[in-house]
């Protein structure tokens, strides 16, 4: 089996053209392609995980990818996806996104001569003279064919702005540009990428000719990793400040039943054979693939020992034992306590930073999805004893899936 046809056994390949030459440049490692990631953080997230996933796979079979990092797009912001405008970025600010993202990705792609090439499209699309840039490229595009590509149709209703109207032409020309100056002749993006993407293709034929040598391919990278992305905590993020070892682990170990298989198969590097038997497994041993996919993506991003700790956590956690020192957690200082050496259960919710607000606290409570010390808590204004801290302090359940240890 080919890197190609593994792709595809994974699950990752939605479509592509030119298929057969696709097909031939990646499974003889002939291929130089490019994913792009624009800074819109200063830490790469789940969605972004499974696209370094994917570039380190073809990597491995021979191919060279190039990650471009939008510095230079990030100005303008991707409508995809989107149903209102992206805040404007600060130049410092995408420039310091830029210099995170770059310090993230070198943990799982191989960088240096004749291996993986790192690139930012600010040191070509912040030098463009607009006019040259619509004489050279803007006659290539169609505003009718642009209208109907499903990133912009979505936005018609509430409004696009003619600044996010360029983003498609900008993520074309950078196709271009390094058609020309890196000998890149594939791209990789997810599905709702599809439309720029074939943007870029039909660029580079149109100003370079038919015979170009330019591919096409999406993935199931950002919707699933988009969906995957999100909790109710917000994005879960591959910084350990952002999201801590233990909470990347407990995200994945409390995936739904549905998922854990799927996410086995786009993610980790196990072998089809060992998924292909795990095709059967129900109930409990369902609980054992949840916890597979957790150690398997936590030792990728954060490392074994890291992922060893967050495994031997989360089971003393279900088994009423264990080591919780790895546990998140926050030390309550001793002006938080009133007079009476108490503090309030929403006062300790947002001291934790498992609450924003007061209001959030409430609603959390009132909803029953509090429980401290395997105690539900349903009255707003309760409060806990000082005293209940003492030796390795409180544990705080927030919902199903959040742990987090409370001490003084």
């Amino acid at each position: 089996m080919g890197i190609y046809e593994e792709l595809q056994a994974r699950g990752l390949i939605a479509q592509v053209t030119d298929e057969e030459e696709i097909r031939d440049l990646v499974n003889h490692g002939k291929a130089v392609f490019y994913i792009g990631f624009d800074p819109t953080a200063d830490s790469l997230h789940v969605g972004h995980f499974m696209a370094l996933c994917l570039m380190k796979r073809l990597q491995m079979a021979g191919n060279r990818p190039v990650a471009l990092i939008g510095g230079g797009t990030g100005y303008i912001g991707d409508p995809s996806g989107r149903t209102d405008l992206r805040s404007m970025m600060t130049p410092e600010l995408i420039e310091h996104n830029c210099a995170c993202f770059k310090q993230q990705m070198e943990r799982f792609i191989e960088f240096g001569e004749n291996k993986a090439i790192m690139v930012n499209n600010a040191d070509w699309l912040l030098k463009l003279n607009y006019i040259d840039l619509l004489r050279e490229v803007g006659a290539c595009f169609s505003v009718n064919n642009m209208l109907r590509a499903e990133c912009y149709k979505q936005r018609m209703e509430r409004g696009l702005s003619f600044l996010e109207f360029n983003y498609m032409i900008m993520q074309s020309y950078d196709f271009y540009y390094m058609y020309q100056k890196l000998g890149c002749n594939m791209q990789f993006g997810g599905d709702d990428q599809w439309s720029n993407m074939l943007a870029g293709t039909e660029l580079i034929r149109k100003k370079l000719g038919k015979d170009a040598y330019a591919m096409t391919i999406t993935l199931l990278l950002n919707s699933e990793g988009k969906k995957m992305g999100k909790t109710a905590k917000g994005a879960v993020w591959l910084d350990k400040d952002k999201t801590t070892p233990f909470d990347f682990y407990q995200y994945w170990r409390n995936i739904d039943d549905a998922d854990v298989l799927k996410c086995i198969r786009m993610l980790t590097f196990l072998s089809l054979d060992e998924i292909n038997q795990m095709d059967a497994w129900e109930g409990e041993k369902l609980n054992q693939a949840k916890e597979i996919l957790a150690f398997e993506l936590t030792n990728m991003v954060h490392g074994q020992l890291e992922a060893e700790k967050a495994r031997e956590t989360a089971r003393g956690l279900f088994s009423g034992g264990g080591n919780i020192d790895n546990m998140p957690s926050t030390q309550i200082p001793a002006a938080k306590f009133d007079n009476n050496n108490q503090i309030g259960v929403i006062s300790l919710l947002v001291s934790c930073g498992l609450c924003a607000s007061n209001g959030e606290a409430r609603r959390l409570i009132q909803q029953g999805g509090l429980v401290i010390n395997d105690r539900k808590i349903t009255d707003i204004s309760e409060n806990i004893n000082q005293e209940d801290f003492a030796g390795q302090g409180i544990i705080i359940k927030k919902g199903k899936k959040v742990f987090h240890r409370a001490y003084i």
